[in-house]
């Protein structure tokens, strides 16, 4: 799952992309820098908002992702004995270990 910022950070750079693109090609047309902004803003102003939220309702579907074994596991910023142990454990279980001495 990425951050709300990055998806605005994505959104923002591939906008701008889109934005020179269609300028370019909306002024090969009209030859008119008036209408050439006002097409090019407003297209670019409704596509950024949509692909923000598209962005954010891909991020809620698992489909077509990959998901590390661990990723299940709850994130503490200090692990007890008992957490490293089962950690352990579940890495045995799914044969991720090669020594049984692993460091974690």
């Amino acid at each position: 799952m990425e951050t709300r910022l990055r998806s605005w950070v994505k959104s923002t750079s591939w906008r701008i992309t889109g934005f020179v693109i269609l300028g370019v090609i909306s002024y090969a047309f009209t030859r008119n820098w008036k209408e050439t902004t006002w097409i090019t803003t407003i297209f670019h102003s409704l596509r950024f908002v949509l692909y923000y939220f598209h962005e954010r309702w891909w991020a809620h579907i698992s489909w077509g992702t990959i998901n590390h074994p661990l990723s299940h596991l709850p994130v503490k910023p200090d692990l007890t004995t008992e957490d490293e142990e089962a950690v352990r454990n579940l890495l045995r279980e799914r044969k991720c270990l090669s020594t049984p001495d692993y460091e974690i």
